[in-house]
Formats: C-alpha cells, structure tokens, sequence
C-alpha cells in the first residue's frame, strides 16, 4: 500500500472513530432503508416485487418509510451541527462526507425524481430524439414511466453537455431505466469531489476561514442530500465553476478558468455569472485610474467571450444546437415555494375570491415578472457595486438572488450561491441566516415528501426537531465561543499592532 492510500486509510479511520460521523451515517442509511420503500420508489422499479411480497405495497408501508427517512434526515442534520467549527473535532471533512455519502451510493435519486428525467432524456438521445424538441412522454415506456407527470411532455432546459453524458450513462447502464437513474450520480460525484477538494484551498488562499468552508459548503446537508443522494446535474455545473475560480485565483490562469465556465455552462447555464467574476479575483479593480479600469473591464469582457465562445463550441460539437433557449420557462412549471410564486398565488387568491381575473393566473405571471426583474436589476447593481473589489461575494449573492427571486426554487438552486458564502467572510448574523434557511429548506423537503404519501402530519412533526436542533446548537455554539474567549490570552496593545 502506498504513502498516500495509507494517508487516506489514516483520514477514514480517523473520522470513524469520531461519534457524529457514525451518527451522520446512520441518518445516511435511514435515508437509504426510507428511499426503498413504497413512500419513494416510482411505480415501475424493479424493487416493487420484493416490497409486494413483503405486503409492503400499502399505505402503512408509505408511512412507515416516510418516518424512517424524516428520522435520517434529522440524525444527519445533528451530525452536522455537531462538526461545527468552534471546537475543532481534528478531522478531515472529506473524509467525514465519504462516509456520510456511502450509503447513498447505493439508493435510488432521494428527494427529488430529476436523476428519472436525467435517464429519460438519455434514452430519447439513443433513440435520435431531441429532448429540446419533446418531452419523455413522447417515447411511451419504462423510462417515460418513471418521469414525474408534470415532466414527461415538457422540453429539456439543460445545457447540450449535460445531455449527452446522460445518452451515455444511458448507454452505459445497458439500457436500463432504473439503473441509469442511478447511475447519474456518477458526474454529480465528480462535480461533488471537486467541491470538497478545492473550495477549502480556495479559502485558504483567500484568508478566509477554511474550517467553516469546509463545515458549511462540504458537509452541509443539502449537499448531501441533494448533490450525492439527488444526483442533481448543479453539482457538476458547480464543481466545474469551483475549479475555474480556482484557475482563477492564480496568476495568468483565468483564461484557462473562462473555458471551464464554457464548459459548466455546457452543463447547466446559470455557470456564465462566474465568467464575470473570473478575472476579478487576482485582480480587482482597487483604483480609478484610467489604464486599470480599461484592462480590468477589458479582461472581464475577453472572459465573458472565452466562456460564450467554448459554451457554442460544446454545443456545436453536441449537435443538439440551441433548442433549450426555447425551454427555459419550464423550471417555473411547477408550483415551489419562491417568493414571487408564494406572494403571487396569495394575491391571486384575493383575485379569483372576487372574480377580478377570469384567466386565474395574471397576479402570478405578474410577481414572477417582477421577480425576473429584482433578480437581473440586483445582479447588474452587484456587479457595478461589489464586483471590482469583492468578486466572490458579488458571485454568491447574485446566485442567491437568482435563486430566491426567479420563478422556481429548489433547494440545489440555493446551493449555487450557498457553497461560495463562507467566501464571503459572512458575518455571525448573515452565518444564523444562512443556518434557518438550510433548516427551512430541508423542512420544506420532509413536508413535500411526506403529503406525497399522505403522512403530512408527520413532515409537520419533523418541523419541531429541526428548528429544536438549530436554537439548541446555536446556545451551545455561543458557550463554547465564549469560552475560547475567557481562556484566550490577553493581548497587548503592542502586540496587537503586530
């Protein structure tokens, strides 16, 4: 065994032997017991015979894998507060989300029936049909079936790379529909690798706080759940933008950075924002003299062509050209909880109540509208304002408010914006913000999963704990700051000039 398995052996067994590692991997295979049940599977897996056999094909069965699975969840998301960084556990996070993530190798897409699509998608490319042009349902079959409704006759919004790896992990399962679902956590895995590896070393070269890095962006549990368990193509789209930043971060190597945004882009297209941000890292624009702002805004012009120049490059040689210009209403299609969404169906309520809007929609288009509108003014003031000297928070606020004001939310959408934010050096007040609205996005899931099978009471249930978990780790994180404060040593004035 070589000097560097044995290293990684070493990590391994280090982070087993920590208690919350254990206890994130048993909320992991609670995870993985509750995706194999009636309460998760779509009707035509291969695992419903041995669950009819079992007479586990009943409404029991769904409650009972739906407690199973909200259990999980809890268990992991105290492993995570537990790994907080004020006391520092001495481990090495990857290897704390290796183990966390095995379980997950093995389950069906959790939380989310995209990795479904993903297959479908795939399947319609062998079978020389455009996924821009038509939705799954147009091939009738065992692929088309395990597509969630409100999917099967829509367009694919997904960037063409995206696409042909999921033909080809199509391809490579031996044409069959579950396994290839679960096969699309293959590149999600790269994308989730790259995360983990490179982010704290962007934190480190930054000088911003590493260990919060690696606790908030790589052990969060939405990544966990939502990139190694969801199988969600953001998580490549976001490991390829992690690595250009870091291309980025050294010097003469942003060139380089732009056409790995091609390519992420190529994945999934909010990846371009980065292409803005690229240049600015090694060099921000600090002064207002004549021949600085003309570079910096010339560079920032040469990364945005770079990345638009490899994203059509890709396409071309995909051959599937530009069809998902014509799909990219097709994430709003569903009703999530975004705040325009939200705000426009309770004005719509109002509407329809007093029969002021016989299309029963117009208040709706009209938030959404206005939401679109927040998001591309904000973006377009960060970039002016924040962009020339703070890069990386003009990256993962923008991502945040594309997230939170378009039409459609999703938790992975907020991963986009999230991973960056301890770049940012965030404040404890915005770090609170950031925790509640992980909580709130995880209750969110546990209580959409559970009124699918009609156990809404007990994603309702699931609330309590969750909230319970961050009011009480938050008290115990402020003990411990407070005392690494009593029995830190007092610096002199002297000394603190140094």
């Amino acid at each position: 065994m070589g000097t560097r398995m044995r290293q990684v052996m070493g990590d391994l067994g280090a982070a087993w032997r920590v208690v919350p590692t254990r206890t994130g991997m048993l909320g992991t295979f609670l995870i993985l017991l509750g995706s194999l049940t009636p309460a998760y599977l779509p009707q035509n897996s291969p695992l419903w015979g041995p669950l009819r056999a079992l007479h586990l094909d009943n409404a029991p069965g769904k409650v009972i894998g739906t407690l199973i699975l909200l259990s999980g969840l809890g268990l992991l998301v105290d492993a995570w507060f537990k790994f907080r960084p004020t006391v520092d556990l001495n481990v090495k996070r990857w290897a704390v989300l290796a183990i966390w993530s095995l379980p997950l190798l093995a389950a069906p897409p959790t939380f989310s029936s995209d990795a479904y699509s993903y297959g479908a998608q795939g399947w319609m490319l062998v079978n020389d049909v455009s996924p821009y042009e038509a939705g799954p349902g147009v091939l009738p079959g065992a692929f088309a079936d395990q597509v969630a409704w409100v999917w099967r006759f829509t367009p694919a919004p997904y960037g063409p790379l995206s696409l042909r790896l999921q033909e080809l992990i199509v391809v490579a399962s031996g044409l069959q529909p579950y396994l290839s679902a679960v096969l699309m956590r293959v590149p999600a895995l790269v994308g989730v690798v790259l995360i983990v590896v490179l982010l704290p070393r962007i934190a480190a070269q930054m000088g911003v706080d590493a260990q919060l890095t690696a606790w908030f962006a790589t052990l969060n549990p939405l990544l966990v759940i939502d990139f190694v368990g969801g199988a969600h193509n953001d998580a490549l789209m976001m490991g390829l933008v992690v690595l250009a930043l870091w291309l980025g971060l050294k010097e003469r190597m942003w060139l380089a950075g732009a056409v790995v945004i091609g390519v992420a882009a190529a994945i999934k297209q909010p990846a371009f924002l980065a292409a803005y941000a690229l240049p600015l890292l090694a060099d921000p624009l600090t002064t207002w003299k004549g021949s600085h702002i003309a570079r910096t805004v010339g560079k920032i012009v040469v990364s945005c062509l770079v990345a638009i120049g490899t994203f059509g490059a890709v396409s071309l040689a995909c051959g599937l050209g530009f069809g998902w210009l014509n799909a990219v209403n097709v994430p709003g299609l569903v009703v999530t909880v975004s705040p325009s969404t939200v705000i426009g169906q309770g004005v719509q309520l109002v509407l329809n109540y007093f029969q002021l809007d016989s299309s029963g929609h117009a208040a709706i288009r009209l938030a959404r509208t206005i939401g679109l509108v927040i998001a591309v003014a904000g973006v377009l003031a960060l970039a002016v304002v924040q962009a020339r000297k703070k890069p990386m928070s003009f990256l993962s606020w923008s991502y945040l408010l594309v997230a939170f004001a378009g039409p459609a939310l999703h938790s992975w959408y907020v991963l986009w914006g999230s991973l960056l934010l301890p770049l940012t050096k965030p404040s404890e007040r915005i770090q609170r913000i950031a925790l509640w609205t992980t909580m709130v996005l995880l209750s969110y899931a546990a209580v959409n999963l559970a009124w699918r099978n009609g156990a809404l009471a007990l994603g309702i249930a699931a609330l309590v704990p969750l909230g319970w978990q961050v009011i009480h780790h938050e008290r115990r994180r402020r003990r411990e700051l407070d005392a690494v404060d009593t029995d830190a040593p007092e610096v002199s004035a002297g000394d603190r000039d140094r």
